[in-house]
């Protein structure tokens, strides 16, 4: 028995032993190599470094995705649409172009103006109901043409440029308030700018004339929407625009209205 102890005994001296004479060789490795240590720290560092640019790109990636996906709503539902029986829920954005054989019915309006022809009595009933308070609503601009469309946006980017803006910088803020060409609703045929008599310009003033103020109340019994409100411009991509209002029909735009959405986030949920 005592000799058993012994054995242990030795044993676990040996064993200490080598850890210390171990520890002994690296702490002298490590004083007689000092430049290869800091060599390896800086490795380290390095390596670090690039996980933690690695992770913020993924991050900023995964929100650059979000966010699109928000905006362009579903790519399902997005076919959907072309089909007649979701004319009205047609989704026209910087990421959802026109198809390049879309063509509309239109209905003339006076002043030069016109209509998807699906959407003219609804529009007429509601511009008869706001004159009947004693309102002076009048459409400043509807249907585009792509030419038009493609002038009106060009002149925008020009007077950015002039102003030294880099042409990128230039298509970028001048897309937030005129849409590039196949990507405005104007073109679609259901969008219209609709301003007070007595105040005509296009600037967020024009949410406090009393024209606004009733349309802004009830466009949805009429199947119009306010398209591009103030709190959704990043999902929109366009500034807000108290003038703006866009035909969805009754029934979306009321939906429209009670969840507090706008377009893109109502098509999102419905292809979920």
């Amino acid at each position: 028995m005592k000799e058993k102890s012994r054995k242990r005994t030795n044993a676990a001296v040996l064993i200490l032993a080598c850890a210390l004479i171990a520890g002994g060789c690296c702490a002298q490795a490590a004083a007689g190599d000092n430049t290869k240590g800091v060599a390896q720290q800086a490795s380290v560092k390095n390596q670090e470094l690039k996980i933690k640019r690695l992770e913020e790109k993924t991050t900023e990636q995964a929100n650059q995705s979000e966010k699109k996906k928000s905006a362009s709503a579903s790519s399902k539902f997005t076919e959907a649409q072309t089909k007649e029986s979701n004319w009205n829920l047609l989704l026209v954005n910087p990421w959802n172009k026109l198809p390049e054989d879309f063509s509309v019915d239109l209905a003339k309006l006076p002043g030069g103006h016109a209509i998807d022809r699906r959407a003219y009595a609804d529009l007429q009933a509601m511009m008869d109901a706001a004159r009947a308070e004693g309102l002076s609503p009048i459409i400043c601009s509807s249907y585009r043409t792509e030419e038009k469309q493609r002038t009106l946006y060009q002149n925008l980017v020009d007077k950015y440029l002039a102003r030294g803006y880099s042409k990128k910088q230039a298509k970028q803020e001048a897309g937030r308030w005129v849409a590039a060409p196949g990507t405005s609703e104007h073109q679609s045929g259901l969008a219209l700018d609709i301003v007070s008599s007595k105040y005509q310009s296009l600037d967020e003033k024009q949410a406090r004339t009393p024209e606004q103020k009733w349309l802004m109340v009830h466009c949805h019994e009429y199947g119009f929407i306010l398209r591009y409100p103030k709190e959704k411009k990043d999902i929109t991509g366009i500034n807000y625009e108290p003038w703006h209002y866009r035909y969805v029909g009754k029934k979306a735009a009321k939906e429209i209205l009670r969840q507090g959405v706008c377009l893109e986030e109502y098509l999102r949920d419905r292809s979920l």
